[in-house]
């Protein structure tokens, strides 16, 4: 008897794991660091959802009582940009939706539509250049009227949104459109609250600017740093474009700093304070970690879709819902193409840029993201030369394996996106910091002494520990005291040493430029 209950119990067991085999989806690719670089989670057709792997990565150690997104949600509402969320963006965030009605961040064009009853045409043009020139210049509120109502207007969301700055984190959950069992891509995931970010900095710097005219220098400062902090939390995004946003943004700040530094009466001493406050400040991230990760999986995951759809899955790239039945070609290409070369291939030209991007040396680094660059567009040629037609052309011809790697060449030249230009956004950020941080020395000095110093020398160790070099020739900043000022730069990106003109400057250069006093300030 008891033998006989054993071996029932173990026919039960193996007929449950049986059970539990079948519920479970089989993987549709070969899993690994070199294919699909994470092994899952993987959704009921056994495909990767690079989605959940993306929010699982950058949501570690973050909680909604330390993630500023949860507060820059409270300030924008449920609706910025007019976008609606899926009720998964809020699930990862792990708050409700706001609600539908509050006090919410209102950006100017709608403000000047909804109260200043503004047309659409040269009168928003022109309060929006209003704005940016109260966004690089003292001013008072008698002045501009309208940008002083914008900004009263907002006074509740502002202090929300400068709170959410003070936070450690920045998690903002990318979730694509879905249907039933037809997910869109990565890139397709709406990312309305980054624009508005935008936005947030204007308002930080044009009322820090309307405080420094009102004399009001220690709420200037406030807001000045509310608005670094805000460029380096949305910098820490899972993507390029919040990158790219966040590079912006602290670009925004560093301007309405050279004009607070010029404006305010403070002594040396609250000089040196600002600029330790500065220098706490936490870094960019790395664009290599980004493209190590989330760019890595867009790619990943477009080489899935067009084994899950067919060469229409391209088309999803655009945001367009994929068709509820699948084309026969989506069949025929499930039968007739071996992914697992797209994916190989897709991984080692990642792996390539990403290992070039950490290169600490510039030098070093632009001459690998040069060749890299120089190896991609080789690759596109080829393709154009061996893909003149449609991409279902390819199951007339070459072997299984022969048309994967040619799908992950489509890709590779298709998806992956201008590293060498993202990195020289970084640099350049990098750069314009450096200069500000002797900016702040100078002025303490000048506060000291009443004069500028003949040379940056004189600065150390009293105004500033060290005196940064040009990243870009590897050379000490041009520095051209006057009598009355100085003019520091970089030579920037391009190299060349161009006088100290900039991209503002006609004829234009690319110097990276800061000159006292400012041009044009009073």
């Amino acid at each position: 008897m008891k033998k006989l209950l054993f071996v029932l119990l173990s026919v039960g067991l193996l007929a449950a794991k049986d059970d539990a085999d079948k519920k479970k989806p089989k993987p549709r690719f070969p899993l690994g660091k070199e294919t699909t670089y994470v092994t899952g989670p993987l959704d009921a057709e056994g495909y990767i959802d690079y989605a959940a792997a993306v929010n699982e990565h950058w949501r570690r150690g973050v909680t909604p009582e330390n993630n500023a997104n949860v507060l820059l949600w409270k300030a924008f509402g449920p609706h910025p940009e007019g976008a609606t969320m899926p009720d998964e963006f809020f699930k990862w965030l792990g708050i409700k939706p706001p609600p539908e009605q509050g006090d919410y961040f209102v950006p100017m064009p709608r403000f000047a539509r909804e109260q200043l009853k503004l047309d659409l045409g040269p009168p928003l043009n022109a309060i929006d250049n209003e704005l940016i020139h109260c966004s690089q210049r003292p001013w008072k509120a008698s002045e501009h009227p309208n940008i002083a109502a914008w900004l009263k207007a907002n006074e509740k969301p502002l202090a929300v949104a400068a709170a959410a700055t003070k936070r450690a984190h920045y998690y903002l959950p990318l979730t694509p459109k879905r249907t039933k069992n037809r997910p869109l891509p990565l890139i397709t995931a709406l990312l309305p609250s980054v624009q508005e970010c935008r936005a947030l900095a204007q308002a930080f710097t044009a009322r820090a600017l309307l405080r420094a005219g009102e004399g009001r220098f220690d709420d200037a400062w406030q807001d000045l740093l509310a608005c670094h902090r805000l460029g380096r939390l949305v910098a820490r995004g899972a993507t390029l474009i919040e990158l790219l946003v966040g590079i912006a943004t602290d670009a925004v700040a560093d301007t309405a700093d050279l004009v607070f530094l010029e404006r305010v009466d403070w002594k040396a001493e609250q000089i040196n304070k600002c600029l330790r406050e500065l220098k706490k400040l936490p870094p960019m991230p790395s664009a290599a970690d980004i493209m190590d990760f989330s760019e890595r999986f867009s790619s990943l995951e477009i080489a899935m879709m067009i084994d899950r759809y067919g060469p229409e899955a391209l088309k999803n790239l655009s945001g367009n819902a994929p068709a509820k039945e699948l084309s026969p070609w989506a069949y025929l290409f499930r039968a007739r193409v071996d992914y697992e070369p797209a994916l190989r291939n897709i991984n080692r030209w990642c792996n390539r840029i990403t290992k070039s991007l950490r290169v600490e040396d510039r030098t070093t680094r632009e001459k690998q993201l040069k060749q890299l660059d120089a190896d991609l567009r080789e690759l596109k040629k080829k393709i154009e030369e061996a893909m003149p037609g449609p991409l279902m052309l390819l199951l007339a011809r070459d072997s299984d394996k022969i048309r994967g790697e040619t799908i992950g060449n489509i890709l590779i030249g298709l998806m992956l996106p201008a590293f060498n230009k993202v990195q020289n956004a970084a640099d350049r950020c990098e750069q314009n910091q450096n200069n500000l941080y002797v900016a702040f020395a100078l002025a303490a000095y000048h506060r000291h002494h009443g004069r500028y110093p003949k040379n940056l020398d004189a600065l150390t160790p009293k105004y500033i520990d060290k005196i940064p070099k040009d990243l870009f020739s590897d050379k000490p900043l041009i520095y051209r005291p006057s009598d009355n000022g100085y003019l520091l730069y970089s030579v920037g990106v391009n190299g060349r040493d161009e006088q100290g003109r900039s991209y503002n400057d006609r004829p234009q250069g690319d110097d990276l430029t800061i000159r006292m006093p400012l041009p044009n300030s009073r």
